[in-house]
């Protein structure tokens, strides 16, 4: 009984439940599209130690900058520098900073102080790090971030996001189900997948990069309306099973 009353907290913060985030903007035409669709979370993927940028820091602010109020725009990062952090941050014009690298706990406290307004999401990395180091990293961190997220590890490239790969949701599963803060599920998701992901996982919310794009690499319309319809569907059935409880 007492896991289940510091489990359920995490469903008290209401930006990340049924978050649906869809990352690597590329310009201001599929900003457009996916702010018209109901996408209300778009990632800015920055500075990136692998993958090449999607777009340049300045194009990505002006973007941000022309936002409806309802949706928000989301660093995506590899800086592990709290100064740095704030500093990008800044410059684009986002308050929500998904760290997607390894942080120093001394630096996280840091960002945490030094932009307190900030919304922190921490990236868990599942094939990179242990299953037990994973847990850890929760313990250790979660009383610092907002929210985790998952991706999957290509050990071919080294990336450690918009790999389009899928990984053991089960090991998300576990993650969800020991984590006291909302933990966000990445990693190869399509709108063929989805719905079942959520089913099984449970996660707080959902984020897609490459599975929603089409064969030149622009986001597609279709596919993102499906994606959305199908997270909507998973987190409905989510919450209608939990009713029946």
């Amino acid at each position: 009984m007492l896991f289940y009353k510091i489990n359920i907290s995490k469903f008290f913060m209401p930006m990340f439940k049924r978050f649906i985030q869809i990352a690597g903007v590329i310009d201001k035409e599929e900003a457009n599209m996916l702010v018209e669709a109901g996408v209300r979370f778009l990632g800015f993927p920055l500075r990136l130690p692998v993958n090449k940028e999607d777009i340049s820091e300045k194009d990505a602010a002006e973007i941000i900058s022309e936002l409806p109020k309802s949706v928000s725009g989301v660093l995506i990062t590899y800086l592990d520098k709290a100064e740095e952090i704030k500093s990008l941050s800044n410059k684009i014009g986002v308050k929500i900073i998904q760290l997607h690298g390894d942080i120093s706990l001394s630096e996280l406290i840091k960002l945490k102080e030094i932009f307190h307004e900030s919304r922190i999401i921490k990236s868990l990395i599942v094939g990179k790090d242990t299953n037990k180091k994973l847990l850890e990293t929760i313990t250790k961190l979660e009383k610092y971030v907002d929210a985790f997220i998952t991706d999957t590890y290509n050990p071919q490239t080294g990336a450690t996001g918009a790999t389009g790969i899928t990984h053991d949701w089960e090991i998300s599963r576990t993650l969800v189900k020991r984590s006291n803060k909302p933990v966000i599920l990445a990693g190869g998701l399509t709108p063929n997948n989805v719905c079942d992901a959520i089913l099984k996982v449970k996660p707080a919310g959902v984020d897609t990069h490459t599975g929603v794009e089409d064969n030149v690499g622009r986001k597609d319309k279709i596919k993102v309306s499906r994606f959305i319809n199908e997270a909507n569907k998973g987190f409905n059935k989510t919450e209608n099973n939990s009713n029946d409880l």
